[in-house]
C-alpha cells in the first residue's frame, strides 16, 4: 500500500500517474475519489487512503460523481500475489466466480481459503466483496454513460434480478439507480432506440494509439476484424452471445471509447475485460519507461515513445493460432494465412459493416477439422497438426490462455505440443497471458538489432529489463537499429 504522506502529495498535485493506484476516502463527506479528482482538495486529517475502490466501499465510502472511480485504470500485475488477485478479478468479469471459487484456487494449487487471504491482502476485501463492488461500479458507469433501461443495466452488470440490483445499489450508495442517472454530470452518447451503446475505458497517459493501431492493422484477420481510420473494429463471440465492437481514441479524456451492440449486454463485463487486455490499459507507462531508460541501449527508443503498449489478445485460442502461423515467416505472410484460416473455418455473422462478416474460428470446430483441409490453405502440415492438437486441448478444457495465468506453467505446457517452441510460447505469454516479462530470446529480429548476438547472450542482456521485458521487446522491434 502507498505511504499516506506520499498519497496525499499525489492528491494535492492531482498526479495522473497515481490514478488507479490508490483511492482517497474523505471522512467529512463520506465520498471516495481518484487522486485526479477536480474537486477541492480535502484537508489531510479528513483523508483515508485505500488500495482499491472495493476497499473504500467496504469502509462505507460512496463513489464520487465527478471523478467517477469506476473509470480508474487498473494495475498491471507483476508479482505472483498481484497476478492471482488480478486473475480472480478477471474470472469475476467472465462470470466464472459465481460457480466455484475452489476451481479458480485450484489453478494456483491453492485452497479457496488461501485465495481469499491473498485477495484480502492485495485488495483489502474478500472475493465476494470484490464481486459485488465490481458489479455496482460497472452498473454506475452504464447508468451514467448510456440510456439503457434499468433492467438491462442490472443484468449487464451481473445481477440475477432487478430486485437484487435495486436493493444492492440503494443499500451501498444510499439512492436508487434512477436518482443516480438524473444526477449524472455526463450525458449518454446514444438514444433509447439505438442498437448500440458507448462506454469509456480509461488509461494512464501517454498512450501511443497510432502505434497500437499500426500493430493491429498489420495483423488483421479479414472478415473478423479491421482498422478503418482511427477505429479498430471486430466481431465478437463470447459464450453464446455474438455481435461487434468498434474502438476509437478520445485523448482529451485519456480514454478509449467502446461502441458495442446490445446483443453483447449479457457478457459486457467479460467484453470490457478482454478489451482492457487487448489494449493494455492497466499499464504504468511512467514506471515502465523509468526502468527501461536505465539501459543506454533502450534509452533513445523509450524516450521517443513513452506511450508504447504491448498489444494483448482478445481471444487466447485465436492468438495461439496466429502465433503458430507466424513461425519463421513474415508478418505479412502469416496474416495472409490467418485470413484464409478465418475464411475457411469462421462462422458467418451479419453486421452493419461489409468488412465484418465472420466470427473467429472456435476450438470445437478446429478440433474436428481434417488436417488436410487446413494444410490445403497453404499451412505447413506440421503446423496444421499443431493447431488441431491445440484446439483439442482447448475443447477438452485442458488448456486456457487467459490474462493473468501462471506464465511458467503455461509456457511449459505449450511447449509439450509438437511444433511449439520457446519463441512461440513466450510470444503467446506476452500477448494472451499479458505477462509483462516475456522474452522470446530466439527472435532473429531482436538478436540482430542487439548486434547479431546469440539467444543465450540476448537472455543475459535482458535481465536488466525485468520485469518489463515484454515492453523492451516492442521497443526493440520498433527501433530503426
Amino acid at each position: 500500500m502507498i505511504e499516506s504522506d506520499t498519497a496525499y502529495a499525489a492528491l494535492v498535485s492531482r498526479d495522473p500517474r497515481f490514478d488507479g493506484v490508490f483511492f482517497v476516502g474523505v471522512t467529512s463527506t463520506g465520498i471516495y475519489c481518484r487522486p485526479i479528482c477536480p474537486a477541492k482538495t480535502p484537508l489531510r486529517k479528513n483523508c483515508q487512503f485505500f488500495v482499491s475502490a472495493e476497499a473504500a466501499e467496504k469502509a462505507s465510502f460512496r463513489p464520487c460523481l465527478r471523478c467517477r472511480p469506476e473509470l480508474a485504470p487498473g494495475s498491471a500485475p507483476v508479482d505472483n500475489a498481484q497476478r492471482i488477485a488480478h486473475l480472480l478479478a478477471h474470472r469475476i468479469d467472465e462470470g466464472i466466480i459465481d460457480t466455484n471459487l475452489d476451481t479458480v484456487a485450484a489453478q494456483f494449487e491453492l485452497s479457496a481459503r488461501q485465495l481469499r487471504r491473498i485477495v484480502q491482502k492485495e485488495l483489502g476485501v474478500s472475493p465476494i466483496e470484490l464481486l459485488q463492488t465490481r458489479r455496482l461500479l460497472l452498473a454506475k458507469q452504464i447508468l451514467t454513460e448510456t440510456r439503457l433501461p434499468i433492467i438491462d443495466v442490472a443484468f449487464a452488470s451481473g445481477f440475477s434480478s432487478l430486485r437484487r440490483f435495486n436493493d444492492a445499489f440503494s443499500s451501498r450508495y444510499g439512492m436508487p439507480p434512477t436518482r443516480l442517472r438524473r444526477q449524472a454530470n455526463e450525458h449518454a452518447a446514444v438514444t433509447d432506440a439505438a442498437a448500440t451503446s458507448v462506454l469509456q475505458l480509461v488509461y494512464r497517459p501517454p498512450y501511443d494509439w497510432p502505434g497500437m493501431l499500426a500493430f493491429l492493422a498489420a495483423r488483421t484477420m479479414k472478415s473478423i476484424e479491421c482498422v478503418i481510420g482511427d477505429s479498430y473494429m471486430r466481431t465478437v463471440l463470447i459464450g453464446k452471445y455474438s455481435g461487434w465492437i468498434s474502438v476509437t481514441h478520445a485523448p482529451e479524456k485519456s480514454a478509449l471509447l467502446v461502441e458495442f451492440t446490445h446483443s453483447l449486454l449479457p457478457v459486457l463485463p467479460a467484453l470490457l475485460a478482454r478489451l482492457r487486455n487487448l489494449f493494455d490499459l492497466a499499464a504504468r507507462p511512467d514506471v515502465i519507461a523509468a526502468h527501461l531508460m536505465k539501459d543506454k541501449l533502450l534509452k533513445k527508443a523509450v524516450s521517443n515513445n513513452p506511450g508504447l503498449r504491448v498489444p494483448g489478445a482478445f481471444d487466447g485460442f485465436e492468438m495461439a493460432v496466429r502465433a503458430i502461423l507466424g513461425q519463421q515467416i513474415s508478418v505479412k505472410a502469416a496474416t495472409t494465412l490467418a485470413c484464409r484460416f478465418a475464411e475457411a473455418f469462421g462462422q458467418k455473422i451479419e453486421t452493419s459493416f461489409t468488412e465484418l462478416t465472420r466470427l473467429s474460428p472456435l476450438p470445437d470446430r478446429i478440433a474436428n477439422a481434417d488436417i488436410g483441409d487446413i494444410a490445403k490453405l497453404g499451412i505447413v502440415a506440421t503446423r496444421a497438426k499443431c493447431i488441431v492438437a491445440l484446439a483439442k486441448a482447448f475443447a477438452a478444457a485442458e488448456l486456457k490462455l487467459d490474462a493473468g495465468a501462471d506464465p511458467d506453467v503455461t509456457i511449459k505446457k505449450l511447449t509439450t505440443f509438437p511444433g511449439i517452441g520457446q519463441w512461440t510460447a513466450h510470444y503467446i505469454a506476452m500477448r494472451a497471458l499479458r505477462w509483462p516479462d516475456a522474452f522470446p530470446k530466439e527472435d532473429i529480429a531482436i538478436r540482430n538489432k542487439l548486434g547479431g548476438i546469440t539467444a543465450k547472450q540476448a537472455e543475459a542482456m535482458s535481465q536488466q529489463w525485468r520485469p518489463w521485458r515484454s515492453y523492451a521487446v516492442l521497443h526493440i522491434w520498433n527501433s530503426s537499429g
